[in-house]
């Protein structure tokens, strides 16, 4: 069980859109700087990524428009729920990210956001393109194909 790499994370947010609206050429990785409360939030697993997006400011790197909810024990210390939390990536990361939004039209949106094995919130950044409507068609044509392929196959035996 120790060698699954599926059980060293555990995703706490989820942006399931995001490929059916994007094309996502490349993966990156990055930590977020999050206070506390954030951190206690996000374990309770309520935060939602559905309409974040991140982007520069300056020389660095920011998750914009990520919702992660008020913990609820923390009084007067919480969180603004919607604020821009910064990542942490690698500045030759970063001048490639700025260069490929500015240049080359790629937006850069949060896949997901989870807890890696030794406990720190990282966030799984896509950088894609957006899809055209005939792209999505052909997109969801091919999952339903795929669907009913797999549900013959499962009659077949």
């Amino acid at each position: 069980m120790k060698n699954d790499p599926k059980s060293a994370y555990r995703v706490v947010a989820d942006n399931r859109k995001a490929r059916f609206n994007y094309e996502i050429v490349d993966t990156y990785e990055a930590g977020i700087a999050l206070t506390g409360t954030e951190v206690k939030s996000l374990r309770e697993g309520k935060s939602t990524i559905g309409e974040s997006y991140a982007g520069p400011s300056g020389e660095e790197f920011f998750l914009f428009n990520a919702y992660i909810p008020e913990y609820l024990q923390a009084n007067r210390f919480n969180h603004e729920p919607k604020r821009p939390r910064r990542l942490l990536l690698h500045k030759r990361q970063i001048d490639k990210l700025i260069g490929a939004t500015q240049r080359e039209g790629f937006t850069v949106i949060p896949l997901k956001i989870y807890f890696n094995d030794r406990g720190r919130a990282k966030v799984e950044l896509g950088l894609g393109r957006g899809k055209k409507l005939h792209d999505k068609r052909e997109t969801e044509k091919e999952r339903t194909w795929n669907r009913e392929k797999s549900r013959l196959m499962r009659e077949k035996g």
